[in-house]
């Protein structure tokens, strides 16, 4: 999964907006103006000027959080987020899309649930 692909996915979610509040070049993703990705170019690691990778951040239950640490080289702590709930995804190609979009889905679902009944209600009939 590419950038671009990953920014269609994330905004085929429904009710979910897309802002730079935190500057040119850092999209956040937002379901009813609560974060649930972010998508930047990478601007960290060895070889990251000739090779540069988009690395996405995505929430996560803590315990999944690590086992995916453990599974992929691409996943890492949140990149600027907290470490416990926030995975840091680098787009290199070495995660199958499928994955990638079951991790969107679930960083998008545990912010749903965080929300009131009739928000909750209003964004699963859309889905």
């Amino acid at each position: 999964m590419d950038h671009l692909q990953a920014h269609e996915y994330l905004i085929s979610k429904p009710e979910t907006t897309v802002s730079q509040p935190f500057g040119e070049g850092v999209d956040v993703y937002k379901v009813k103006g609560k974060m649930f990705a972010t998508l930047a170019l990478g601007k960290m690691g060895k070889g990251a000027e000739e090779n540069p990778h988009w690395w996405m951040n995505l929430k996560c239950a803590p315990d999944e959080a690590h086992i995916l640490r453990d599974i992929f080289d691409a996943v890492i702590p949140g990149y600027h987020m907290n470490k416990r709930l926030w995975n840091t995804i680098i787009l290199d190609g070495s995660i199958p899309q499928g994955e990638i979009e079951r991790m969107i889905d679930n960083s998008f679902m545990l912010v749903v649930e965080k929300m009131p009944k009739k928000a909750q209600t209003s964004i699963l009939l859309k889905l």
